[in-house]
């Protein structure tokens, strides 16, 4: 993985710190993406002090401009792009579909779809000037395996919507030596639930008696980033240089339960 060059969007908490971080350890040198300055800083920081190179980018993932300057920035600083992690994304508000508002549909759309999009759009060129590459793109279980969140219909929209556009460009990118894959994360021990916003759960919620611990293999406790992040290192790396068009549960076995 040395000399290789990395995007990580939503990189200053959660999966994107995890994956920062130990792409940095592999020798990538690392462009940490995030709106929060102090965030992102602190990452780069961590990175820094343990021999790692890492830039720290703030942008928002929904501005065109923000974007292009983020991925033009890390290019110039480092000579390529080698990998790109898309990764930021919120949970929004799950309410009831008469219930939700336009502008929180637009805003959860805005950001993990739009902000998908915006991150590949400025990110592509770049892996083909490089001669190939490989994208990741963070999705969930919910909207590719389970569909039990009361209210979250426009996440489930951005996620599985992230699973089709890694699925059609597996094959557009292909012959630009590009691949594309998609992870899928159940539980995980971030901060997302801090972008979430409830309203009316009994309204849509269906009930259900789960067995005791939602994640199997873990007695029921959550995943830890750092085991989304050791995917994201091997999807990185050429060890996975076969696997492209593919989406990836990564849930201890949560989805076959719900």
């Amino acid at each position: 993985m040395a000399e290789k060059v990395a995007l990580v969007t939503g990189g200053g908490s959660g999966i994107g710190k995890a994956a920062a971080i130990l792409l940095a350890k592999q020798g990538v040198a690392v462009g940490v993406l995030g709106r929060t300055q102090t965030k992102i800083d602190a990452v780069v920081s961590e990175i820094s002090d343990a021999g790692g190179q890492a830039l720290a980018l703030q942008a928002d993932v929904g501005l065109e401009d923000e974007m292009h300057g983020a991925v033009g920035h890390l290019v110039k600083a480092f000579g390529r792009l080698d990998v790109v992690v898309a990764n930021a994304g919120i949970n929004g508000t799950w309410a009831p579909i008469d219930d939700l508002k336009p502008e929180e549909w637009d805003r959860t759309i805005d950001v993990n779809l739009r902000g998908t999009y915006l991150t590949l759009h400025a990110a592509v060129p770049h892996l083909k000037r490089t001669g190939g590459g490989s994208i990741i793109i963070i999705s969930s279980i919910n909207g590719t395996r389970t569909f039990t969140t009361p209210g979250a219909t426009a996440y489930v929209a951005t996620k599985a919507a992230q699973v089709a556009i890694m699925q059609q460009l597996s094959l557009e990118l292909a012959h630009h030596r590009i691949r594309v894959n998609a992870i899928c994360p159940g539980a995980i021990d971030t901060n997302i639930d801090a972008s979430t916003s409830i309203r009316h759960e009994n309204e849509t919620a269906i009930p259900v008696i789960w067995p005791e611990g939602q994640v199997p293999i873990t007695g029921g406790a959550p995943g830890r980033s750092e085991d989304v992040a050791n995917l994201i290192a091997f999807l990185a790396s050429e060890r996975s240089g076969h696997i492209t068009g593919t989406p990836i549960w990564i849930d201890g076995a949560q989805g076959l339960l719900r």
